[in-house]
């Protein structure tokens, strides 16, 4: 495999080909049954910060790879391809916890988790969507009151992977954003959260869930919940800032994802339209068929090189190519399901059915025109970013 976009160094293509055995080996045999049951795999999880990925982007300080953005594209395409629920827990736990961490906290901060959260002692999220709010971040109404003792949380945030492991466990820390003060965007904070704080609780959790199964998402209660200054991640009313410095991670690697699942979907509809026959010859030979391998291909190739090509513009640690991650996402996320949906259609009753992955990979898919910024928020990015422009490079 030579060096290309998708692999500009000999360590971003060994990277692949390990983390693509060990997901073919270890991801993929757990899958179907972890979805059926909607347990995470902590085991598995353990397994991952062992090998150094769920510190993919972390600094060496802290025991991290300190590796780059098409390093991490690269991780979250292959793990997702093999499951996309179980990536999902990971991402949330490295991308939107550890690497945010990384980005924004102080050095205090960071020495007290990174190294735990690089391999997987504890299992980490971040807080931010609430029942009555997901997209509309500016609107939350969970409060922290400034006391003499630090600050009092008080509120609920919903939808929080990790927020809950199995069994009714509630995840170890989490990063809570908290509005502080006024109505606008500086009037957000942002402070770490650790199980076991007086006035934090588990709420319901989120059972039935279309896909991503393997992840398991909840609702996270806090009454006057105490915490001190020391939690508090960068200055009062800067939690907007550091938003928009992890923002373009979290939308490339969950583009990665999208990448994962589609090319998973695809590999499946080309190897069924060899081996199946009908009328007497080849599904691949009648031109139905061939029309969906062929534009699913098209489309998949296209994401890839989007979200290769906004990965090397940006760094591991800056919010550069904000509008290309936004572009990765919306593309990548919906492409992914199309062809999900594809694979179906080739492998008619048996990709309906159980018996083939297929129709988990449609019904993960969905997650990423949803979570992690609707479609309708990232067009409405781009065309805010767009507008600054008048003639595009």
């Amino acid at each position: 495999m030579p060096l290309d976009l998708f692999h500009p160094t000999e360590s971003h293509l060994t990277l692949r080909r390990t983390v693509r055995a060990f997901a073919e080996a270890e991801v993929a045999p757990q899958a179907t049954a972890h979805d059926r049951q909607e347990r995470f795999n902590l085991d598995l999880f353990r397994q991952v910060g062992a090998r150094g990925w769920l510190g993919l982007t972390l600094p060496s300080a802290y025991g991290g790879a300190q590796q780059d953005a098409t390093a991490a594209a690269i991780l979250y395409e292959e793990l997702a391809a093999a499951d996309a629920g179980f990536t999902l827990s990971c991402l949330s736990h490295s991308v939107l916890f550890a690497h945010h961490l990384a980005c924004c906290g102080n050095a205090e901060q960071q020495s007290r988790f990174l190294p735990d959260a690089n391999v997987g002692r504890i299992v980490a999220g971040m807080a931010m969507s609430e029942s009555g709010g997901g997209t509309d971040v500016i609107g939350m109404q969970t409060t922290a009151q400034r006391v003499e003792a630090g600050y009092l949380l008080n509120g609920e945030k919903m939808w929080i992977t990790n927020g809950v492991l199995n069994d009714g466990e509630m995840g170890d820390v989490f990063l809570v954003y908290a509005r502080t003060s006024g109505n606008g965007p500086r009037g957000l904070s942002l402070f770490l959260v650790e199980k076991g704080r007086e006035g934090f609780t588990l709420g319901r959790g989120v059972d039935g869930r279309l896909g991503v199964r393997a992840s398991k998402s909840a609702q996270l209660l806090f009454k006057d919940c105490l915490i001190p200054v020391e939690n508090r991640v960068g200055e009062e009313g800067g939690a907007v800032r550091s938003m928009v410095q992890t923002l373009a991670m979290e939308r490339l690697t969950m583009a990665a994802m999208s990448l994962g699942i589609a090319r998973r979907a695809l590999e499946l509809m080309n190897q069924y339209a060899s081996r199946r026959r009908a009328f007497g010859k080849p599904l691949r030979d009648f031109g139905q068929i061939q029309r969906h391998i062929g534009e699913s291909y098209a489309e998949w190739m296209a994401g890839r090189t989007l979200v290769f090509h906004t990965a090397q513009r940006m760094s591991a640690s800056s919010a550069d190519s904000q509008l290309d991650a936004d572009a990765a996402k919306l593309y990548c996320a919906t492409m992914a399901k199309t062809l999900a949906d594809r694979a179906i259609q080739v492998l008619g009753a048996y990709g309906y059915s159980g018996e083939y992955p297929v129709e988990r990979l449609w019904r993960d898919a969905k997650l990423f025109e949803i979570g992690g910024g609707t479609l309708e928020a990232h067009q409405r990015n781009i065309t805010r970013g767009l507008s600054r422009l008048d003639q595009l490079p």
